[in-house]
């Protein structure tokens, strides 16, 4: 067997790590056929047009991703995140995307996601250490 060597490129838009993405996205293609991921971002401006929040999302392979939502601490409580993310999520069904799925921290907003419909399906604890990250997903509904 032939020896191979390791080495370490923390450069993540590296031609190396350029060239690994488009080998895994061949093999992927290879299995599921062509895909793309459509990005979605929704925005919260006050009446100055001030950003107050936002939900930066993907959607692709028929689920829809949260990758992050933030609303000003002045506006948290008032409704502002459950409409962004139900907003969020009729979109991601008019793309044809069935479901969900978002990560978060137990120092953010698991509970918030329970009551939108979310349910656990993965932790990690001590992610950070003295804190829980979870893996919520939700079957969409078309309202």
């Amino acid at each position: 067997m032939p020896e191979y060597k390791i080495s370490i490129d923390n450069q993540s838009d590296s031609k190396s790590c350029n060239f690994i993405d488009k080998q895994l996205h061949e093999f992927n293609l290879g299995k599921i056929g062509d895909y793309q991921y459509t990005p979605l971002c929704l925005l919260l401006h006050d009446l100055e047009q001030k950003l107050m929040g936002g939900l930066d999302a993907f959607m692709g392979l028929g689920w829809l991703h949260i990758g992050k939502l933030w609303i000003a601490e002045e506006l948290r409580g008032y409704g502002y995140g459950k409409a962004l993310v139900l907003a969020a999520e009729q979109e991601a069904i008019k793309h044809g995307c069935l479901n969900a799925y978002v990560f978060t921290y137990s120092f953010q907003s698991p509970d918030f996601y329970k009551h939108l419909g979310y349910e656990v399906f993965g932790e990690l604890e001590n992610f950070p250490p003295g804190y829980c990250r979870y893996f919520l997903k939700k079957r969409l509904e078309v309202v």
